[in-house]
């Protein structure tokens, strides 16, 4: 039986019901029972099609980001977003990042993710990058054995937190700190000494 071709585009804000499909399919699928699955779980939230084509929009309008989908029988079966960018602020090292590598749980197995990195690598060649940098789920256990396999090297560990917990935190270390006792102190003191000050104004 013949397969279907393989065909590639790059993303439009009519594929944000097909693109928020394939997510969370991709995000049902996962089986780990690992602390960082559940983490990247908590994180996902399935869209609706209005979220999903104004996020779209939002990205597909950087001139350096590029998202690419791969589509059998017009069925979107996979995608990636590639983005260029320079290797730290304070360089001009060009590099691709690649990030969010998805495919279809129903069509695995068919080389959908090389074809993809395929074209990101072309896309990185044009705009004469040094360095591709893949970013991917810590609990996805086979890209990261593929990648591995195909020569990327780990290079830097990538973790999120929730804003509001992150704040939180922040403060609260920062309320028990060291520094900011003493900052408390001295200010305890000086209302002290305006207190004792202000009857002897009164006074006079």
């Amino acid at each position: 039986m013949t397969r279907s071709p393989l065909v590639l585009r790059d993303a439009t804000r009519e594929d944000a019901a097909a693109l928020a499909a394939l997510w969370s399919e991709c995000a049902a699928d996962s089986d780990s029972e690992t602390s960082e699955a559940f983490t990247q779980q908590s994180m996902w939230h399935e869209p609706s099609v209005a979220e999903a084509a104004e996020a779209l929009e939002l990205h597909l309008s950087q001139p350096d980001k590029r998202i690419i989908i791969a589509l059998i029988e017009g069925d979107v079966v996979g995608a990636t977003v590639c983005d260029l960018s320079t290797l730290t602020p304070v360089t001009m090292t060009r590099v691709l990042r690649v990030t969010d590598i998805q495919v279809s749980p129903r069509h695995r197995r068919r080389s959908i993710a090389l074809t993809l990195l395929s074209a990101a690598a072309s896309y990185g060649e044009e705009h004469d990058v040094e360095m591709v940098v893949a970013a991917i789920p810590t609990q996805t256990r086979e890209p990261h054995r593929y990648l591995t396999k195909i020569g990327f090297s780990q290079v830097a560990v990538v973790r999120a937190i929730k804003a509001s917990k992150l704040r939180s935190q922040v403060s609260s270390r920062a309320t028990h700190s060291r520094d900011t006792g003493r900052l408390i102190a001295v200010r305890r003191t000086l209302r002290r000494r305006q207190g004792v000050r202000q009857p002897d104004r009164q006074g006079g």
